[in-house]
């Protein structure tokens, strides 16, 4: 017998109205280089509604790609929410990729218009010379050169329609690629209700704990994994959003949260290792309620200890994946711990968390076979869930799944309450003499010097143990330290032989398109220079 209620599709259009019926007033603040444009989650609405009009003048129909080159701005926000509406869907691409990849890229989804920012005018003429269809290109800011439609002449052209066209649940909403930080870009299609599914998931407590009141920054481009739900989370509550505008550095992250009373932020940990130098220098008086969610990468401890302790500011760890939409744990200390002292609390804190409603996680070992919640024995992070990738589009992957669960390519521990612990990458474990050497825990250890202000640790080969550890280090613009004393303070705290063979000092540790440390490129020059 079947339950007798209401079967409403589940949409990210409705996301958009809910915020323009119930809180239309509300402010989305877009930042740029000349100032913020304020606009109404009203005003945002009827714009995304007009660009949905004017799609099909494109050449756009229902379940075709539409693809954007841009930062976090009012008009990419339009998009994210005026696509979906038209039945297209639309592929964020990452500005910070080769123009070889975008082009791959483009060419892979079939995406025959373009939106772009200014800046990336020139990758797109680049690319469309590479692609074997034309493509229809349109200027989000300004007119752009000879063959650009302007995106406001587009938008004015075409007045809101009264109602939108009835949507699947199940069709297509979004598509986003990997960073290829282990290979190739592969595409991840996200479903109108994965997205929904997700959107309500992050905003519960033991989420981000987001609503109405809340001001909403995300640090986290919107070119990658949809800037990890927030903009939905933001439109479906009903809060203010804060979007940053092109190329944010440390010091407009740090106005903005400061100027706008920003309370939930979220951004990878080197976004927020460069926002803590800039308040180091020059202090704000922040939102009381600020929190921060830093994910991407695991997150040090020593960073989490000097937002507690030197600006009151919580930052809540967590971890995901484009090909979970992309958010999968989220860490909070359980009740049973308000009694802990910080230091007690540390260890849990610096956990990627537990999963979230609907995400089921398991570790396995090599043969697939379930590894003990003891919190010791390492395992490969495998999930499944609403808003799991069920394939890559368009690129066959068996070996991705394992019984209908997805293998993350993490490492992990898991403990008897059910937090997860990050041990590495399994492409980035080093395995030294048949033992294996954590590269995350012994850079989280480095940056703990007073000196040090980047670390990488990476596998070189080695004749006699396989593969031995050497540090990437860079130090802090106004300090120096010797190898000797990087190495030491290393000492006593892992076996003898996970210390690395030795340092090579750096002026920056290289980024990849997400802005996680790209351990790939450092392999890769170690190979060339020995």
């Amino acid at each position: 017998m079947k339950g007798g209620m209401m079967r409403t599709p589940l949409t990210v259009p409705a996301l958009l109205e809910r915020a323009a019926t119930l809180f239309g007033n509300k402010a989305v603040v877009s930042a740029g280089e000349e100032g913020c444009v304020r606009l109404s989650w009203r005003g945002v609405r009827d714009r995304a509604w007009a660009l949905a009009a004017g799609l099909p003048t494109l050449g756009v129909g229902d379940g075709d790609r539409v693809a954007s080159l841009a930062w976090n701005s009012h008009r990419h926000l339009e998009l994210y929410f005026g696509v979906p509406a038209a039945g297209s869907v639309l592929l964020t691409a990452n500005v910070r990729l080769s123009t070889e990849q975008v082009t791959r890229i483009l060419a892979h989804a079939g995406a025959r218009v373009v939106f772009a920012d200014p800046e990336f005018v020139p990758l797109v003429e680049e690319a469309e010379g590479g692609l074997p269809f034309s493509v229809r290109k349109v200027a989000l800011d300004g007119t752009g050169p000879e063959g650009w439609l302007p995106y406001e002449e587009l938008l004015a052209s075409a007045a809101a329609p009264a109602h939108l066209p009835e949507l699947d649940e199940d069709a297509a909403a979004g598509l986003c690629y990997t960073s290829g930080t282990t290979g190739e870009p592969k595409g991840v299609l996200y479903s109108h209700r994965a997205m929904v599914l997700h959107t309500l998931a992050i905003s519960l407590p033991d989420g981000f704990g987001l609503g109405e009141p809340d001001v909403i920054l995300p640090a986290v481009p919107m070119f990658h994994a949809n800037a990890w739900g927030l903009v939905h989370a933001a439109a479906m509550t009903g809060a203010t959003l804060v979007l940053p505008g092109a190329r944010p550095s440390a010091r407009r992250l740090a106005t903005l949260m400061e100027e706008e009373r920003v309370t939930f932020a979220a951004g990878v940990p080197t976004v927020w290792m460069g926002v803590l130098d800039e308040l180091r220098r020059r202090p704000r008086a922040l939102s009381p309620r600020l929190r921060i969610h830093s994910g991407g990468a695991p997150t040090a401890p020593s960073l989490l200890e000097a937002y507690r302790t030197e600006l009151s500011v919580e930052i809540l760890a967590g971890w995901g994946m484009t090909e979970l939409t992309p958010v999968g744990l989220v860490c909070h200390p359980r009740g049973e711990m308000a009694a802990w002292t910080p230091e007690e609390l540390l260890p849990v804190r610096t956990a990627q968390g537990m999963p979230l409603p609907f995400v089921e996680a398991r570790l396995t070992d090599a043969e697939g076979a379930p590894v003990p919640p003891d919190g010791k024995t390492p395992g490969e992070l495998e999930v499944r869930g609403p808003w799991v990738t069920a394939g890559y589009f368009r690129a066959p992957s068996p070996d991705a799944f394992r019984d209908g669960w997805f293998r993350t390519g993490d490492v992990a521990t898991q403990d008897e309450r059910g937090y997860v612990r990050l041990v590495d990458r399994t492409k980035d474990l080093i395995r030294s003499g048949g033992e294996w050497i954590s590269s995350v825990q012994l850079e989280h250890a480095l940056v703990e010097h007073p000196a040090v202000a980047e670390a990488v640790v990476v596998a070189v080969p080695d004749a006699r143990w396989g593969e031995r550890p050497v540090a990437c280090v860079a130090l802090r613009h106004d300090m120096a330290a010797t190898w000797e004393e990087i190495l030491g303070s290393l000492a006593g705290r892992f076996p003898k032989w996970w210390i690395p063979d030795r340092v090579v000092f750096i002026n920056a540790v290289p980024r990849t398109s997400t802005g996680k440390y790209d351990k790939r490129a450092l392999r890769e020059w170690f190979r060339r220079e020995g």
